[in-house]
């Protein structure tokens, strides 16, 4: 299939390296980070619009930071290669070498969330309807990062926007066109956001509690769900599954979304 026409992504992961110290510093890193502080502006004029001081969101992005970064690291840990990191529990913590999960990163700010709202005296639905505008944000973001990284590759394709990962990981990947699975995950991040964002505009006085938070979930984990399907696995066992991981971790979001649209009753958002 080399013969194919495709885009030729042959990006260096590394940005710049840091003079005088030789520290190199990511593309990644860099999109990382731009999320989070996207993020807490999102958030500095979601509390600003509704009347609440902008010194909560800055309480809260440390929260939602520490539980980004754990709970996707202790996510990749145990879901996709516990084995090793059981025998090597010195790695667990050590970021850096990569290993980041999605979903370890959802339960993290789920968790983080819910000790914030319960330490300043804020709903946790109430919140979470709201947070997810940013973390829509900070996911293409995160996800454009995996493009630049060349990893989380989709499955070979002949389609004329397919990709060849000549940085991929094994090299032998790199031959094929293949799906831009991580580019797919960043706009439909961005068209979810496009969806919520009017409808809080417009709606966040007579909407209900849990509705936004549920729709969120009911679309990015179908989306991500679906997705999964033009995506090669991240660990070899996944192949004997029928599906893989990704896609069991994301059902229970989806069933958590679902139930949520159902039992949103409160007549309107409030801090109860």
């Amino acid at each position: 299939m080399t013969d194919l026409l495709a885009i030729v992504w042959d990006v260096n992961p590394e940005a710049f390296t840091i003079p005088f110290i030789d520290w190199p510093v990511r593309w990644y890193g860099l999109l990382f980070v731009t999320g989070l502080i996207g993020a807490q502006y999102i958030m500095f004029h979601v509390f600003e619009t509704e009347g609440y001081a902008k010194s909560h969101v800055e309480n809260l992005t440390i929260y939602v930071v520490l539980g980004t970064v754990l709970g996707a690291r202790l996510g990749h840990v145990f879901f996709y290669d516990a084995a090793y990191y059981l025998s090597h529990p010195g790695e667990i913590l050590m970021v850096w070498k990569g290993g980041l999960a999605s979903h370890g990163g959802a339960i993290g700010i789920l968790t983080a969330i819910w000790l914030f709202g319960r330490k300043y005296k804020f709903g946790f639905l109430w919140l979470m309807d709201r947070l997810v505008l940013a973390v829509c944000f900070t996911g293409a973001c995160i996800r454009i990062g995996n493009l630049m990284n060349h990893e989380i590759i989709g499955t070979v394709s002949e389609l004329p926007w397919a990709f060849q990962f000549m940085r991929a990981y094994p090299p032998e990947m790199a031959a094929d066109p293949r799906h831009p699975a991580q580019l797919y995950e960043a706009l439909y991040c961005l068209v979810i956001l496009a969806i919520l964002w009017p409808i809080w505009k417009k709606h966040q006085k007579e909407l209900r509690n849990g509705f936004l938070f549920g729709l969120f979930m009911l679309l990015l984990f179908t989306l991500r769900f679906l997705d999964e399907f033009l995506k090669e696995n991240q660990e070899p066992w996944e192949d004997d599954l029928p599906i893989n991981m990704g896609q069991i971790l994301s059902i229970p979001f989806i069933l958590a979304g679902i139930l949520l649209l159902f039992k949103a009753k409160a007549p309107k958002l409030n801090q109860s």
